[in-house]
């Protein structure tokens, strides 16, 4: 089926009291097991590339996106593709040719009149694009081995004032909220202020999105989505899920070389990884354990 618009997902999802889950890939292996995994929840999924990701191949943004819109063209579920985490303006223009309905532009780097100027810029750019598009206020931490920010800082968690004229200010269709997740966490063991998502899913008028939820265990994504989270972004879960398999795949075949058998059991724990947390998303889910299966 065709690519389905991320601003339609999120507001279905929600509607429906869940959240849409956002996952980020680096691989085709990747891409497969996110749909393979959506297609086991019944579910549909967002499969994002990040301005990492792109770095990563090369500076290439056309191949991996290529990839993720055939693919998505042959699931039996919605499937939407987003451009994560963009700095670059470069970057963000070459979205719309390579098959993107949304991104993510980040200048939560910058102090806050700065970020305010260069997300309305993007904003307006992506609109006149057709482009849905989501910003960043506050500190999640975590992006680039960064130290996950204080929480006791100004500006570290998202204020909802401030977000409240931030939206309005720059034009934004969804907002990335600092609530007490850290980009690149390999444990679940995260705890969100809930509270804190209470009161900004009262101020904004827009969805609320996680981000660094690989380290939440279920119950904290549940009550994240019950307080207002509409989109929820993962990328390392698939990455511990991916070299856990691998790693014990050629530790029992010393002897293995075909990158098909190591590349094969990290797609399925990949796509194994996906299905669970799809399903607690989207409706909550009965989760037998709070870590990712192998």
């Amino acid at each position: 089926m065709p690519l389905a618009p991320t601003g339609e997902l999120i507001a279905a999802a929600a509607a429906a009291g869940g959240a849409v889950a956002a996952f980020n890939v680096i691989t085709l292996e990747h891409i497969e097991a996110v749909i393979a995994g959506a297609e086991a929840a019944d579910a549909p999924v967002v499969l994002q590339v990040s301005e990492n990701a792109v770095k990563y191949r090369y500076g290439r943004l056309l191949p991996l996106a290529r990839a993720a819109a055939a693919a998505a063209a042959r699931a039996a579920v919605p499937v939407a593709l987003h451009l994560d985490h963009v700095q670059s303006d470069d970057l963000l223009r070459q979205a719309p040719g390579a098959g993107f309905g949304s991104v993510m532009y980040d200048a939560a780097r910058l102090p806050y009149q700065e970020n305010l100027t260069a997300t309305r810029a993007a904003a307006d750019w992506a609109h006149a694009q057709g482009l849905w598009i989501e910003a960043e206020l506050g500190q999640v931490g975590g992006k680039n081995g960064e130290p996950p920010p204080d929480p006791h800082t100004p500006g570290a968690r998202t204020d909802p004032a401030e977000a409240a004229a931030y939206v309005a200010d720059t034009g934004v269709d969804a907002l990335a909220v600092a609530v007490g997740s850290t980009h690149a966490m390999t444990t679940r063991t995260a705890a969100l202020d809930h509270a804190l998502i209470e009161r900004l899913s009262a101020a904004l008028d827009v969805p609320l999105v996680l981000h660094g939820s690989s380290g939440l265990p279920d119950h904290e994504l549940t009550a994240a989505v019950a307080g207002g989270i509409a989109k929820v972004n993962i990328g390392t879960a698939l990455n511990v899920a991916m070299t856990g398999a691998i790693r014990e795949f050629l530790a029992g075949r010393p002897e293995a070389v075909d990158s098909r058998g190591y590349l094969g059991v990290g797609r399925e724990a990949m796509a194994r990884t996906v299905a669970r947390l799809v399903t607690v998303l989207r409706d909550g889910g009965t989760p037998a354990s709070e870590s990712p299966p192998p």
